[in-house]
């Protein structure tokens, strides 16, 4: 049985085209163990100066910082425990969504999820298999690096270790029903098939 992290960051509930996408891989792969977070219904607070300490290398003393440590550990856990993390996209201003940008500050933890050595830094979260299911609007040119989307997700997996990524696109979701009906279709079948 293969355990299944699934991150929802749209704001389109049941309209959004990502989630269709993740749908369709978890209806292809039924029986595993998912664990199904929803970053728009329960976001992941962002960093302030009140959560900062909280999820540091070391963990601070006192109860100011001890609910922001309690979600970072169990965030933490799901991703390790995870051998498929599959990772809703959509494109909001040719970047992430900020919900989804606040779990990688959540879960990037010195010590933990990487470190430092005289040879750089080392991702720690090793033997993932991860899936983007992307949803945008237009349609771009990806080999030139914009939007930023994918190289950002990208880069951050791979600083954690995560160098296995799996990149599925509907896109062109603003040319009119039959375009993103087709664009649907297609990205789905594809999704559908990964391993």
């Amino acid at each position: 049985m293969t355990n299944i992290l699934v991150l929802r960051s749209s704001a389109n509930g049941a309209n959004s085209v990502s989630n269709k996408l993740i749908d369709a891989y978890l209806a292809a792969h039924a029986g595993n163990t998912v664990v199904d977070r929803d970053l728009d219904a329960d976001p992941v607070p962002h960093v302030t100066s009140a959560s900062l300490a909280g999820i540091g290398r070391q963990a601070p003393e006192g109860e100011d910082f001890a609910e922001a440590r309690a979600l970072q550990d169990k965030l933490i856990a799901e991703l390790f425990a995870a051998d498929v993390i599959v990772i809703g996209l959509p494109l909001y201003n040719f970047g992430m969504p900020s919900t989804l940008k606040a779990w990688f500050d959540y879960v990037a933890r010195a010590g933990t999820t990487f470190q430092y050595s005289e040879k750089g830094p080392e991702g720690l979260v090793k033997g993932k298999k991860v899936i983007l299911a992307q949803a945008r609007a237009g349609k771009y040119d990806d080999a030139n690096g914009f939007p930023f989307a994918v190289p950002h997700v990208k880069a951050l997996l791979g600083f954690l270790g995560m160098t296995d990524v799996a990149v599925v696109t509907a896109e062109g979701l603003a040319f009119g029903p039959d375009a993103a009906a087709a664009a649907v279709t297609a990205a789905s079948a594809q999704i559908a098939d990964l391993a």
